[in-house]
């Protein structure tokens, strides 16, 4: 493959995810409609949060944190990726490479802490209802939103560096349409056996340890939904904590599927389309999940309709 003269020796080149047939750039057209849906329905999420009172709780707090780190994932990966591809450029530096390594962790680990923190709040909301604004006060929900933050930039910038500090002596052709850690350390001419090391522990800490924890969570809140009496809070509870899980489960599949599998087993072309499912499609599904069967965001939404439109 023949690339322009934007390249330099010491620039990186990503391949990309798309060729320039026909099909390719119907699938590109389809990508930039998904980034833009989802710009639009975070921004919307987050606007509905901050506007209605009726969504001024812990829960939504926390959706709303969520909602921005999505809406700041997505916008890390895809304007390069369409720049790179409409101008036909492949090149990136190291120093944007090594950026985007450091915000895709910082946000995807911000993530599973702070879905962790929403199936606490799920879980206080069914066990303790009368100490939920207590347990769950203002202040805590800071210090949780905070900490998600905090545990995700340490974790982004030890792996940033640490992938950054390798020799990267030979062809510097990423098969990806982002600088992605494990992408990356696959082209180091040197011996990366600790670092995996290192990477495979920092995963274990910031996938399996809160997602042990939603797991644990969520059993004990199935079980006291199930005992519940009352069919109508039954049938709110479960479409509350569905939604939760069918994002932890595709957030939680997608990236453990990169980052937890053995080196010898990766296939560079499989890790494009699942990176591309969780850093699209399922930035895109977050605000619909979240809302579609949610009747105090719909209510929100109607209300705000109403009060722009009449």
């Amino acid at each position: 493959m023949k690339y322009s003269n934007d390249t330099t020796g010491v620039n990186f080149i990503l391949l990309g995810l798309f060729d320039h047939t026909q099909l390719h750039q119907i699938l590109f057209s389809l990508v930039l409609v998904i980034f833009l849906a989802s710009l639009v329905g975070n921004s919307l999420l987050i606007f509905l949060i901050w506007e209605d009172s009726r969504l001024h709780t812990s829960m939504y707090f926390l959706l709303s944190h969520l909602s921005l780190m999505d809406m700041m994932l997505v916008s890390i990966i895809i304007p390069k990726m369409a720049s790179n591809y409409l101008l036909h450029k492949h090149s990136i530096s190291p120093a944007g490479c090594g950026m985007q390594i450091f915000l895709f962790l910082t946000l995807g680990g911000g993530e599973c802490f702070l879905l962790a923190s929403m199936s606490y709040d799920r879980y206080v909301a069914i066990y303790h209802p009368l100490r939920y604004h207590l347990l769950m006060s203002k202040k805590r929900c800071w210090h949780m939103a905070a900490g998600s933050w905090l545990l995700g930039g340490l974790d982004g910038l030890m792996q940033a560096g640490a992938t950054l500090s390798f020799p990267y002596c030979h062809a510097k052709e990423i098969s990806h349409f982002f600088c992605e850690a494990p992408s990356l350390v696959c082209l180091a001419c040197a011996n990366t056996v600790i670092f995996e090391f290192f990477m495979y522990i920092c995963c274990i800490l910031m996938l399996l340890v809160p997602l042990l924890l939603i797991l644990a969570l969520y059993t004990l809140i199935l079980a006291a939904v199930l005992h519940m009496q009352a069919p109508e809070a039954r049938k709110k509870a479960f479409a509350t904590c569905s939604s939760h899980l069918a994002v932890v489960g595709l957030f939680y599949g997608t990236i453990m599927f990169i980052y937890m599998r053995p080196k010898s087993s990766q296939s560079l072309g499989l890790d494009k389309v699942v990176s591309a499912f969780y850093t699209i499609i399922t930035l895109m599904l977050n605000p619909l999940i979240y809302s579609v069967r949610n009747k105090e965001v719909k209510g929100a939404l109607r209300k705000q309709l109403q009060k722009h439109i009449m």
